[in-house]
């Protein structure tokens, strides 16, 4: 096998990932998966491609992520991890599919808008 090379997109966040054979080490930028991102439930959403296609273990992963808060870049780095899986093997298709983490979530901050306190929260009224 070769090295699949994909990208994932969440929020501004940007994954590249780079999936080869190997016996499941995670680098990211240049740090260990346990380092990057410490939280129990952003390294399940991590492996969570491998746990439904039944490959955990068989694949290294080496990932460049910028831009955005850690969500964002957990997430990024979920839709290319899938999108690679994807790539190696077609059957895997159908059950990330149904899982829905072959969708970019598109969902973005919505502006500020001028006169207001927020994107949609106004300044507090005053009758008086």
């Amino acid at each position: 096998m070769d090295t699949i090379n994909t990208s994932g997109r969440r929020k501004n966040a940007i994954a590249r990932i780079y999936l080869t054979s190997g016996n499941g080490t995670f680098s990211i930028n240049n740090k260990s998966l346990e380092e990057y991102f410490p939280s129990l439930e952003q390294q399940y959403k991590v492996h969570q491609p491998f746990e439904i296609c039944g490959v955990k273990g068989n694949y290294d992963v080496k990932a460049v992520l910028s831009g955005g808060g850690i969500t964002g870049q957990v997430e990024a780095m979920r839709l290319a991890i899938a999108k690679a899986l994807v790539q190696e093997n077609e059957e895997f298709k159908p059950s990330l599919k149904a899982e829905g983490l072959l969708t970019r979530d598109s969902r973005m901050v919505e502006r500020k808008k001028p006169g207001q306190k927020k994107a949609r929260k106004k300044f507090q009224f005053s009758k008086r």
